[in-house]
């Protein structure tokens, strides 16, 4: 067993947080990936299914990178290890935020083990403030525009749920601007 398997077996049996309903620890690595998607935590479909991005808002995140389901779940090309691991629950029809114990406790132990990433998605807040810490905009449309300033392997996007669908039609620099630098910037890393 490899020290990435290794990793991702303890994940998988983490009990760490108290949920209201069975925990079911989501991540999605291989050794070999080059792309990492660091996501909020699963919703209630994803808990469900066991699949990542495996919903509404994967379908509009898959449109955004072009790519097709088998492209989009080839282990060895795309990791998908969120903020939590997790889901949250709901209160009043929303998801909840990631778990505070999820990434303070497993990041430091797996991103590490991913040495083939070449480019990092950060999709919505949570990923953002971890990943780019004092670099963080005050909001994350402040953020999202703000691509050209930080790193060529990182990409922070707004999270595709169709709840922010109001924010990508104020914002349609995002589509004219952003969507065709991702492109650019996973057909690079997945070369």
């Amino acid at each position: 067993m490899t020290a990435l398997d290794q990793i991702v077996a303890e994940i998988r049996a983490c009990r760490a947080c108290a949920l209201p309903h069975e925990p079911r620890p989501i991540v999605w690595v291989h050794s070999n990936a080059r792309i990492l998607i660091a996501g909020q935590a699963p919703g209630r479909r994803v808990h469900e299914s066991g699949i990542p991005w495996n919903d509404p808002s994967g379908n509009r995140l898959r449109d955004w990178l072009q790519m097709d389901r088998d492209a989009f779940y080839d282990r060895e090309t795309i990791a998908v290890a969120a903020m939590g691991f997790c889901f949250p629950g709901t209160v009043k029809g929303a998801d909840l935020p990631p778990r505070r114990e999820c990434a303070p406790l497993w990041r430091p132990k797996l991103l590490p083990l991913l040495k083939n990433v070449r480019l990092t998605l950060l999709v919505g807040a949570y990923a953002q403030r971890y990943h780019l810490g004092a670099a963080v905009k005050r909001t994350l449309g402040e953020t999202v525009a703000a691509w050209r300033e930080y790193p060529a392997n990182v990409m922070a996007l707004p999270h595709p749920s169709w709840r922010n669908s109001t924010w990508l039609k104020r914002n349609p620099w995002f589509e004219t601007d952003v969507l065709p630098e991702l492109r650019r910037r996973v057909s690079s890393a997945l070369r």
